[in-house]
């Protein structure tokens, strides 16, 4: 039995950082009802490539969940999800703060029907404070939090991250971590919660060391300066003679002597707290005269945190990640079968891989009538 088992979300978020929260859910056991407008339904299903009748990206956040086609705005749609409300543990949903109130779906209404309710708000901003009813997304997110900044190469100017770090980290995880304690201190005090999910805000964990720096050391990063952004040549990418790329982690002393001793690093270099930027130019050095290959091969057994640079569809074929299991489930749909997005479930706490699809438009509207 999967430790969400009986646990029932109603989810009425779209795109992305509500309905992986709830793809997690559902995988963990719960039930995860989605709840969209008719005709279109989540924003997502309209997007490229498709996969089946909709998008393959909202195929892969959505396998294994139930849809209801309802229009929120008419007459009558609170009562007609009424005896769902009644019996739902968990409401994510992810609207600008007001706007559930507005359709009589808020917490305090909510409540009122059902005390054990926990009720995840996920928002850029949160329900409070002068951003509250900005629009924005995850690059502006990052880029307020400092996070963006910290991505500068040494002429400060900013890269465009290739991971939505503020979407997910800042949204997703958080969501999940706080619903399933939510779920535990209901089991202590019987009743539920409203939950406040910012996403800018839980930006900053992610970035300990530069507030440390800064507000302890008085030393706030600078573009591409430090340990972990580019200014060390112990935490850095360098090109090969073939033109792509090694990944060099080499943080710890042992590490790195490992690392200079596989180089053949001249020994003026090897202190780079003298001069880091030399060091770092000796190393590019070194590198740029052979083959990511050729680099592979002498990377292979040694004790030095080094790899290639690789491509996501080579990361399919890895033979690492195809041993543990990672792409093992998956998602169907039209007669075609792919991996299902891995998530981070742990094995013993979801059901063996197998073959799921996921929900057409309003394919259970059934459960709006009759009681649940």
């Amino acid at each position: 039995m999967r430790p969400l088992e009986g646990i029932r979300v109603l989810d009425f978020s779209t795109l992305l950082p509500g309905p992986l929260a709830t793809l997690l859910l559902a995988e963990a056991g719960a039930e995860v009802i989605k709840i969209e407008r008719p005709g279109r339904g989540d924003e997502m299903r309209s997007y490229t490539p498709k996969f089946g009748v909709d998008s393959m990206n909202f195929a892969l956040l959505n396998r294994g969940k139930r849809s209801i086609a309802l229009d929120l705005k008419q007459p009558g749609a609170v009562e007609k999800l009424m005896p769902l409300l009644q019996s739902a543990d968990v409401v994510v949903e992810q609207y600008r703060p007001g706007v559930m109130d507005r359709l009589g779906l808020g917490y305090t209404a909510l409540n009122e029907i059902n005390p054990r309710i926990i009720y995840c708000a996920i928002t850029g901003y949160g329900q409070s404070g002068p951003r509250a009813e900005v629009a924005a997304h995850d690059l502006n997110y990052v880029a307020e939090a400092g996070m963006l900044a910290l991505a500068a190469g040494a002429d400060g100017a900013p890269v465009v991250p290739s991971a939505l770090v503020a979407d997910i980290g800042g949204g997703t995880y958080p969501a999940v971590i706080n619903i399933l304690l939510a779920l535990r201190d209901r089991d202590r005090t019987g009743r539920g919660c409203k939950l406040d999910i910012a996403m800018g805000e839980n930006l900053f964990a992610f970035m300990y060391w530069a507030l440390g720096n800064g507000v302890a050391g008085g030393q706030w990063p600078a573009p591409g300066g430090d340990l972990v952004t580019g200014g060390s040549p112990r935490y850095n990418v360098y090109r090969t003679k073939d033109g792509r790329f090694v990944a060099a982690a080499p943080l710890e002393s042992k590490f790195w002597e490992n690392f200079c001793a596989l180089l053949g690093l001249a020994p003026e270099f090897r202190d780079d707290s003298r001069d880091a930027a030399a060091t770092k130019r000796a190393v590019a050095e070194k590198i740029a005269a052979k083959t990511a290959d050729e680099w592979r091969a002498l990377f292979a057994g040694k004790d030095l945190c080094c790899c290639i640079v690789g491509s996501i569809e080579a990361a399919l074929r890895d033979p690492h990640f195809i041993s543990r299991g990672v792409f093992a489930a998956k998602l169907a749909a039209g007669g075609k079968q792919i991996a299902a997005l891995p998530v981070p479930v742990a094995p013993q706490f979801r059901s063996s891989p197998g073959v799921e699809g996921y929900p057409a438009l309003g394919e259970a509207n059934a459960l709006l009538d009759r009681k649940q």
